[in-house]
């Protein structure tokens, strides 16, 4: 073999070993390039797994600064409404209150000026002696219908001698009744503050007239107050149940059936609460726009 000629087979070779050595590297290229996509395609998998059980029923573990799924609803019995309204309403008229023993035939009492400005402009009844014997009639008509009150003087007579002094002076009328209870145990309108906000008041006070036997139940009229002794204007009616009462409210009358049918009306339509859920503004506006009074029998 002539020199050139090995030269020339040595060239070949090693063109041959290159040529195997390239694509031995496109080769390996190639496996490389399938590795990284099926190492991104499971990676795509596992965070498409994550995400889907993130966003549908794999909710077991929440993702980190997601919420856990809120617990499953439990719907109220159909003849329950909602917080704001009552669950139920006594239809019964409660028995009107009465003093087990009678109080004298006359009882003095007196009106003492309060801490606070009247929120309305209003004189305070005169002090001294009043009879403690019979009832008169009160009306007032509302925005939702005529509230018809029997307020009784055996019951509460320096309570009555107020009331009856403030409707004569007018200090109830264009004024509303800012609170309403739908829960049970207290299920009551509130009225009485010329101001609606709660807090406001005749400038004037007078002492408790209960006793340790006084109930209260559908149909009872009682003074609100804010601790004992401190009966200014606002009062409150029991139109449903009022078990949760304590026998620190002056009750000095009733309410008519009439007055009371309306107010259930005013009182299934809600509270916008305020305290709590049961208890707040009526849903339903009532104001007063006119009190007046009947003879006394």
């Amino acid at each position: 073999m002539s020199k050139k000629t090995h030269q020339q087979q040595l060239a070949a070779r090693k063109a041959q070993r290159q040529a195997e050595r390239a694509q031995e590297r496109a080769r390996q290229r190639r496996m490389l390039a399938i590795t990284i996509t099926a190492i991104v395609s499971v990676v795509v998998v596992i965070v498409g797994a994550v995400l889907i059980a993130a966003n549908t029923g794999g909710k077991d573990t929440p993702v980190a600064g997601e919420s856990p799924s809120p617990a499953p609803t439990t719907e109220l019995p159909a003849t329950a409404g909602p917080d704001n309204k009552p669950k139920s309403i006594p239809t019964a008229l409660a028995p009107p209150p009465k003093r087990p023993t009678a109080l004298p035939a006359e009882v003095d009492c007196s009106y003492p000026k309060g801490s606070e400005p009247a929120a309305k402009k209003v004189d305070p009844p005169a002090n001294g002696k009043v009879k403690a014997s019979g009832t008169t009639a009160v009306t007032l008509k509302t925005s939702v219908g005529d509230l018809g009150l029997t307020l009784d003087s055996a019951l509460a007579p320096c309570t009555v001698k107020s009331f009856v002094s403030l409707v004569n002076q007018k200090y109830f009328d264009n004024t509303i009744c800012h609170r309403l209870t739908v829960g049970e145990g207290l299920q009551v309108l509130q009225c009485g503050d010329p101001s609606g906000s709660g807090s406001g008041g005749p400038g004037y006070s007078f002492k408790d007239e209960v006793f340790p036997e006084l109930k209260y139940g559908r149909g009872t009229l009682a003074m609100a107050n804010s601790g004992p002794n401190t009966n200014g204007s606002q009062f409150f009616v029991v139109w449903g149940d009022g078990s949760a009462l304590d026998p620190a409210y002056t009750a000095f009358g009733t309410i008519d059936e009439a007055g009371l049918k309306a107010i259930d009306k005013v009182a299934n339509a809600g509270v916008i609460p305020k305290d709590g859920p049961t208890d707040g503004a009526p849903g339903t506006e009532v104001r007063i726009t006119a009190a007046t009074t009947a003879a006394k029998n």
